[in-house]
């Protein structure tokens, strides 16, 4: 399975983000809309018959196994090699959204991937949440925004895959008016020279690979990378085939 750059008209629209322009209009397709009076009657269950659920385009969302508590810690606390990544998830206007889920999955400091699924177990004497095997780093996480569209994680640097490939944190994005989740990669500023000799960020325009670059913040080992779905500063995405 290889990546590849998404379409150049973006790829958040190219994987069918639903529009913002409100409701369908005439010439525009059909919107489903409650029976009103003068139109047709709502249909109703016989009584003591149950109603049958409503089809769902997409989701419901998340209800089932997929946030967990303390997902984002991928490291445990007071590790000495532990960063801080974090960041929003924008819609096309700019608006946090508050119901997005972000997993990260990535090499560990040596730069190896964790080869087994799962991700984190919780060990049953402290309570705290530790590799599948109590020991090891997985390299997964899961987090879900929180109100203001915010998500963070605590995880260990990436380590450098083969070359001339830099250090990298895969990323793929869950959000309501997505009918696909997204993939995109972050990578760290102080790997520059790497950075430039990566062949995926060297066939972006100068303005669109930074979007695949975080922030270094004034706190040591601390990052921001923001994800842009649509819009001004759209975050490159990827495609796998």
């Amino acid at each position: 399975m290889t990546e590849r750059l998404a379409s150049a008209q973006g790829a958040a629209t190219a994987r069918g983000l639903a529009s913002t322009e409100g409701p369908a209009t005439a010439g525009g397709p059909a919107a489903e809309r409650p029976a009103t009076a003068g139109g047709p009657a709502a249909e109703r269950p016989a009584a003591g018959r149950l109603a049958p659920t409503p089809s769902h385009t997409v989701g419901p969302f998340y209800g089932y196994a997929l946030p967990f508590p303390d997902g984002g810690e991928m490291a445990p606390a007071g590790h000495p090699g532990a960063i801080t990544l974090h960041g929003h998830v924008y819609d096309g206007e700019g608006t946090p959204v508050p119901d997005a889920l972000v997993e990260l999955w990535q090499a560990g400091p040596e730069g190896s991937l964790a080869g087994a699924g799962g991700s984190m177990r919780r060990d049953p004497v402290t309570g705290g949440y530790l590799g599948r095997n109590g020991v090891d780093f997985t390299g997964f996480g899961r987090i879900a925004t929180d109100a203001d569209g915010h998500w963070a994680a605590r995880t260990l640097p990436p380590g450098g895959p083969a070359a001339p490939t830099a250090p990298y944190i895969s990323v793929c994005v869950h959000a309501r008016g997505l009918l696909h989740h997204l993939f995109t990669r972050v990578y760290f500023p102080e790997n520059a020279e790497a950075n430039a000799a990566d062949p995926l960020l060297a066939a972006l325009d100068p303005a669109r690979r930074e979007t695949l670059v975080a922030t270094a913040a004034p706190r040591p080992g601390t990052y921001r990378f923001d994800i842009r779905l649509q819009g001004e500063g759209e975050t490159v995405f990827l495609e796998f085939r």
